[in-house]
């Protein structure tokens, strides 16, 4: 297709929505304002151009709603799971095996790990942070330690890949045109990549901190602020009030999910289970997950839990929409680079829409060097560049839609270019490298320096992108 005024309009919006974000700013204003140019522009309709910053929204909330409602489930099961005691009783027998600060460092790595695979990692932080990290210092872990371990463990490895909850190989595997599944397992291999490389680095970089168990290092920690809360509201070191039940269902939960992971499993890899095809995984989590509320719920007071119900549900929702609602938006524009959705976005035929993404890179094609290389790691950039906004999502659409429109041109497939691009966004802008992230809540608990943080990252994390790049090309 003949390169338009709308095509070049996409181009420029996809470079500004990228300088925008290098200069740590939000996108959602410029991906609004650059959708309603290229609608204009492709239209000639100054009219057409206001309705399509309404109608790309539209799509994009449609295409991604699956994704704000196993946010919203998820975190209303933890909601109940807190007003019952069980998330606390679901990490005490951790606490008994962190006898040193080596064993410390990695039992804080497995346990944030596992909850943020299920949770993500914003309600494994304050947990983690209020029960594990006073048991670490005192075991001896210097609190720069306890900061990496749950950072570069939930907030890199778990959330890179959400491989539980599918919401970031859902964005980038639905702009780039391909199968979720895909993105998702690859993602999933590319992530402990990264994760092993960047944990082990970071360890062997603060293990002559850690020091002998000492009751006189939790007392010094303690005294370097007064406070006793932390961003969530949540007490350290205070009692918690825990229902009779709380033991029932902290082997409950936990037990449900594994046993979910099994089926999953042998769904993959075996016959003897049908295979779970695109996010049917996600919606077995979210089922079981809302008949656990109920149950969550009922026991903690049979009569009001009808109410109780709801209300957590509610506060799911509240959450899902305030920590992805600024998403849409942005994938609105970047959906208008794929021909099905821009058909459905712009109201034209599909065979009449433009691809203006595809397009682009076809029209640049001989300027392209065709090496998987080159492409791999141009992806990569481009992920961490998006992740500078400090959310590790909102740049999903954009990585997705270019890896969906280079991988022909480059011999290197669709899924594998995505997920690459995935992990540079979200280990960059998830919150192990970013100081502007959720990261100042990992450094709020740990009580050090955010600066401190990223810096003493910075070397593990890159490297553990680049290793997992160069295997994912290597391996896919």
């Amino acid at each position: 297709m003949e390169l338009t005024a709308a095509h070049w309009m996409y181009l420029i919006g996809t470079l500004v929505i990228i300088f925008t974000m290098l200069f740590r700013q939000n996108v959602v204003v410029p991906a609004i304002l650059v959708t309603f140019l290229v609608g204009w522009i492709f239209s000639g309709s100054f009219i057409f151009g206001l309705q399509t910053i309404f109608n790309a929204s539209l799509v994009a909330a449609g295409e991604l709603f699956n994704i704000f409602l196993i946010i919203a489930i998820m975190t209303a099961l933890l909601h109940s799971l807190k007003s019952l005691g069980t998330d606390e009783q679901m990490i005490t027998p951790f606490q008994r095996v962190m006898k040193n600060g080596h064993i410390s460092f990695w039992v804080i790595v497995f346990v944030t790990y596992a909850i943020s695979l299920f949770f993500w990692p914003t309600p494994a932080v304050p947990l983690v942070g209020a029960l594990l990290i006073p048991v670490a210092i005192r075991a001896g872990l210097p609190p720069i330690g306890a900061a990496i371990a749950i950072s570069l463990a939930g907030q890199g490895m778990a959330l890179s890949s959400d491989y539980i909850i599918q919401i970031a190989p859902s964005l980038t595997a639905t702009a780039a045109a391909v199968d979720i599944g895909t993105v998702a397992d690859r993602g999933f291999i590319l992530s402990l990549v990264t994760g092993v490389v960047a944990i082990t680095l970071a360890y062997i970089s603060i293990r002559k901190l850690i020091v002998r168990p000492s009751n006189e290092l939790l007392i010094k920690w303690n005294n370097a602020d007064d406070q006793n809360s932390d961003t969530d509201g949540m007490t350290r070191g205070g009692p918690v009030t825990k229902s009779k039940y709380s033991s029932l269902f902290a082997i409950l939960v936990p037990g449900t999910f594994l046993a979910i992971i099994i089926y999953m499993v042998l769904a993959k890899f075996s016959d003897v289970l049908p295979s779970l095809e695109g996010g049917a995984g996600a919606a077995l989590i979210g089922g079981a997950s809302l008949i656990l509320l109920i149950g969550a719920s009922f026991f903690l007071n049979a009569r009001t839990s009808l109410q109780t119900v709801s209300d957590n549900i509610v506060k799911g929702f509240l959450f899902a929409f305030k920590a992805m609602g600024p998403v849409i938006p942005i994938a609105g524009f970047f959906f208008i680079g794929s021909g099905e959705l821009a058909s459905r976005i712009l109201g034209t035929p599909a065979e009449e829409t433009p691809s203006f993404l595809f397009d682009l890179i076809l029209a640049g094609q001989s300027y392209i060097p065709e090496s998987s290389f080159v492409a791999g790691f141009g992806i990569l950039l481009i992920g961490m560049i998006t992740g500078l906004d400090g959310s590790g999502f909102s740049g999903l659409p954009l990585v997705g839609a270019l890896a969906g429109a280079l991988g022909e041109s480059v011999g290197v497939e669709a899924a594998t270019l995505a997920a690459i691009g995935q992990m540079g966004s979200v280990w960059v802008g998830g919150g192990t490298l970013i100081a502007w992230s959720s990261l100042v809540a990992v450094a709020g608990f740990a009580k050090v320096p955010v600066m401190e943080l990223v810096r003493r990252s910075f070397v593990p994390v890159i490297i553990g992108l680049i290793v997992a790049t160069l295997v994912g090309l290597w391996l896919f």
